[in-house]
């Protein structure tokens, strides 16, 4: 079998249980050559862990004694003072995204790839710009202003709001409207977050003393009015909901656009030949998403840069030979003009000089899978003189002839260039949507990380670049969509009276949203903060009124879509918000679960029945979805059944939003002093990293077994940073196996439990002991985990069923079952974790929401 490279791991989060996704058999494991290591060798023997890889071998765990209140002040966050290392939930730090910053080449290169992604749509307006606009051919005079219109709204607009301003309120490198909304959600107190999705968020709201007396003030007004939460959330939701359903429409807009074109050289080309024909361009451009932004970008950026060259040269070419004169366009005076001469024809006017510009809702969007600096330098080098040459150059040819309005790239088009400008302009065409399907993908994952939408899978298809996403999924709904409008609508006209009207939408909310972030996370006065507020506002609704015309026309498409888009959202949001306060009935220290009577011996709290507690024999591993606390699992295993295993570990999976993990943050063991034998598992895996388990007990086993050992060597001051069997397994006196590095398992279990009856003798040479045979202490801990793992071995799982309570209204019942069939049908099944299943127990329990 070729050694390759594991495949990329979904960043996915499901309810009960935690995802183990492509997981190889031990068969599998071997005939990769997968290593787990001497030390891991050492316990239990080769190729039987499984683990979590990415061609090293599995390193040790370690014993965090800070606090977990500790570690979220240093994060900046509130103190948790019930937080401790018994509960075992110390682990989380350095768990949230961090912001990439490129530079030098690797900023060029990533300069060169957003041109193959970002300016594909708003690119390719000058194709359509002025047909739109003009309903008969202009006067000078009318083209002047309208090109001076065009000039200032792609300055205004997109260089001075997007590039400049709105770029910079990104959300750790990710941009869009809903970035905006969770930016606002750490630095004010304005929702309520998943329990698992809470360590990976770093909360940085200012200090009541750091903030302005006005600032303060807008903060906490928006923190007490539940109305402004609900308003934020719909705003945030609604501006995804409209950027997907462009999402749909774009494709279909463009690529059907580039097929027509080719009536230019074949003018009896029939309808059903170019329906036919994009439909089948945009299945091929659907199947090719899966090879990431990366590989697309690269390989479209040069058809963009060619298309825009052209652009460019063009002008200037019909500049020089045509008429310089349009040049006055770039005084403002003439866009006043236009509204002062033309009043309401030229407010309606709008609707088609929008199109110059549509498309730059993605340009925020797509900033996660970029970055500011490279958008920034690609834009301002290249993509808007290009742009502006291109308008500039077609006012000038349509000045001399003012029939060529209609259609007005081809017909500027230099002697002897129409052929390749026409190849260059359908590729370009077809390759505009990318823009859109790129933003999708980077803001379903968004809604999804604070729980607006079922959690799918999500692919990140970069090791260098973090953001740059593939959702197969959603990729396959679009494609469905956008072939279906296609075929539905089959002609460009009909099509683009659905279009603008979502883009206007989007930008005005990222202008309200981006004045919030400028208040409350960036601190600048509101004097300060309402004059721009107040402009950029202004220009939104003026073209958002206009574009308001075509509902009846078309645009009633994209509206509804969005609308059942953002009912579904706010639906999942609402139902996950009652599943969470439900489930936090069952979350709580294990010392109020489980205490110990006057012999010593384990039993039930009061509170839960005072029973005493039998012991089971073997390890049980319990499936915790949050990582803190006390698993509801194991709550309700020990209340049903009145028993505890011999050695219980909580194990959970928390996934990094970095490639891979350091071996030496990997896994994590925290011991719960209250309740023995009882530990908390946490392995940490990048999206980059491929979760394998072969025999996850195995793996369990031996980092709780090294974590004893390190702790026992931190006690008595030795080093603690050696790995666990490097010297001192050497001295033990079981048998070796094979490999120099390995010790047979039984062997060890033997001496140590041997210890437990302490031979005075041994005193004498403790120091040449290894560590754990010189405390009688680790050395029972020890016996007990060995001996619990030779005798059987549990994977308890949660079956958590939910029913919406009685006493519920109608409406409200109603939505609440929507929701829950939603969730039993998305989340994962326990099949898929592909463990020994004859070890496997499922413990049910219902909750009511």
């Amino acid at each position: 079998m070729p050694d390759t490279p594991p495949p990329p791991i979904t960043s996915k989060a499901n309810d009960d249980p935690p995802p183990l996704n492509n997981v190889p058999s031990e068969s599998t494991a071997r005939s990769t050559g997968i290593s787990f290591g001497p030390d891991l060798r050492g316990d239990i023997g080769p190729s039987q862990a499984g683990g979590i890889y990415n061609t090293r071998s599995i390193t040790r765990a370690s014993f965090d004694r800070r606090t977990a209140g500790d570690i979220s002040q240093e994060n900046g966050g509130p103190s948790n003072s019930s937080g401790d290392v018994e509960e075992g939930d110390d682990w989380r730090d350095k768990h949230g995204k961090t912001k990439q910053v490129f530079k030098g080449t690797t900023l060029l290169w990533l300069a060169y790839q957003s041109i193959g992604v970002i300016y594909g749509d708003i690119g390719t307006s000058p194709l359509y710009v002025y047909s739109s606009t003009f309903l008969e051919p202009p006067t000078q005079e009318d083209l002047l202003q309208v090109l001076s219109v065009i000039i200032w709204s792609l300055t205004i607009m997109v260089t001075v709001k997007y590039v400049f301003i709105i770029l910079h309120a990104d959300n750790e490198g990710e941009g869009g409207t809903f970035s905006c909304y969770s930016l606002l959600t750490r630095f004010a107190n304005i929702t309520s977050r998943d329990p698992r999705e809470e360590v990976l968020v770093r909360m940085e709201r200012h200090s009541t003393m750091d903030m302005r007396k006005p600032n303060r003030t807008i903060r906490d007004r928006i923190e007490r009015s539940k109305f402004t939460h609900g308003l934020l959330k719909t705003i945030g939701v609604l501006a995804v909901s409209m950027v997907i359903a462009d999402g749909v429409l774009t494709p279909a807009q463009s690529v059907l656009g580039a097929v027509q074109g080719l009536k230019v050289v074949k003018p009896d080309l029939s309808s059903s030949a170019i329906v036919g024909t994009s439909c089948g361009i945009l299945i091929v451009l659907f199947l090719i998403q899966p090879f990431g932004t990366t590989k697309l970008a690269s390989a479209f950026a040069p058809i963009v840069i060619i298309w825009l060259g052209f652009n460019g040269g063009f002008g200037i070419y019909n500049l020089v030979k045509y008429d310089w004169v349009v040049l006055k366009a770039f005084s403002p005076y003439f866009a006043i003009q236009l509204f002062s001469q033309h009043k309401t024809q030229g407010w309606r006017m709008l609707g088609g000089i929008l199109l110059s510009f549509t498309g730059v809702e993605a340009l925020f969007a797509d900033l996660g899978a970029f970055s500011l600096r490279a958008i920034q330098l690609s834009w301002m080098c290249y993509a808007y003189p290009c742009l502006l040459l291109a308008y500039i150059g077609q006012a000038a040819f349509i000045s001399v002839h003012p029939e060529a309005y209609a259609n007005p790239f081809f017909n500027c088009v230099p002697p002897g260039m129409l052929y390749p400008s026409l190849v260059v302009a359908v590729l370009a065409a077809i390759v505009a949507s990318q823009a859109m399907i790129t933003a999708t993908f980077q803001l379903t994952s968004q809604i999804m990380k604070l729980s607006y939408c079922p959690q799918v899978k999500v692919v990140h298809t970069s090791r260098v670049f973090h953001g740059q996403l593939y959702v197969p999924f959603l990729n396959w709904i679009l494609m469905i969509g956008a072939v279906l409008v296609t075929a539905v609508y089959s002609d460009t006209t009909r099509l683009g009276n659905a279009y603008g009207v979502c883009v206007m939408f989007v930008t005005f909310f990222d202008t309200c949203m981006v004045t919030l972030v400028a208040l409350i996370v960036w601190k600048l006065s509101p004097f300060l903060i309402f004059i721009p507020w107040l402009f950029f506002a202004t220009m939104d609704g003026l073209y958002l009124s206009s574009a308001l015309n075509k509902v009846p026309d078309g645009a009633w498409f994209t509206i509804t879509v969005s609308g059942i888009l953002t009912a579904i959202f706010l639906l999942w949001r609402f139902g996950k918000e009652n599943q969470w306060r439900a489930e936090a009935e069952d979350r709580f220290r294990p010392t109020e679960l489980v205490g110990k009577d006057q012999k010593g011996h384990l039993c039930l709290t009061p509170k839960w029945g005072g029973e005493p507690l039998s012991v089971i024999r073997g390890l049980g591993i319990y499936f915790d979805k949050t990582g803190v606390l006390t698993p509801a699992v194991f709550t309700h295993f020990v209340s049903k059944f009145v028993a505890v295993p011999e050695v219980a570990v909580f194990f959970h999976l928390h996934p990094v939003e970095i490639p891979t993990v350091p071996p030496e943050e990997r896994y994590h063991v925290s011991k719960f002093g209250t309740l023995p034998g009882c530990y908390r598992l946490v392995i940490k895996h990048g999206f980059m990293d491929e979760v394998i388990s072969p025999d996850l007990a195995a793996l369990i086993y031996n980092q709780v077994r090294k974590a004893i050992i390190r702790q026992a060597k931190e006690r008595l001051g030795l080093d603690s940073s050696k790995e666990v069997g490097d010297e001192d397994e050497d001295e033990v006196g079981g048998e070796k196996n094979g490999d120099n590095n390995t010790t047979s398992t039984s062997a060890r279990t033997t001496t140590t439990t041997g210890l437990a009856g302490g031979p005075p003798g041994l005193n004498s040479r403790s120091n040449k002991l290894p560590v754990e045979l010189r405390d009688h202490e680790v050395a029972d801990e020890l016996a007990k985990l060995d001996k619990a793992f030779a005798a059987k071995i549990m994977y308890i799982v949660g079956k958590e069923q939910m029913r919406v309570r009685r006493s519920s209204s109608i409406g409200r019942r109603i939505v609440l079952s929507i929701f829950l069939w939603i969730r039993e049908n998305t989340r994962a099944k326990i099949a898929n974790l592909r463990l020994a299943m004859d070890r496997v127990v499922e413990v049910g329990f219902v909750k009511e929401i």
